[in-house]
């Protein structure tokens, strides 16, 4: 497991082996999210979007898509 220390300013050195395992290089953006178990995951902003394939936990039981507009018109979505 690679560590690293926070500096007062909040900043930090990106251990080389996850640099590498992320293919990331001087200058590139870094994306923070925040996953619904509270897990912080760190992303190159670049990322293609085919990368990202298994990293959210598939629904506990599929909704429909009556399902899905009926939360969205409770939540205060359009009408």
């Amino acid at each position: 497991m690679s560590t690293s220390t926070l500096t007062s300013k909040g900043q930090t050195t990106i251990p080389k082996d996850i640099r590498k395992r992320l293919n990331l290089h001087p200058g590139d953006r870094l994306e923070f999210v925040i996953d619904e178990d509270g897990r912080v995951l760190l992303l190159p902003a670049s990322v293609d979007a085919s990368e990202l394939a298994g990293m959210l936990k598939r629904p506990a039981k599929p909704v429909t898509v009556a399902e899905m507009n009926q939360a969205i018109r409770k939540r205060g979505g359009r009408r």
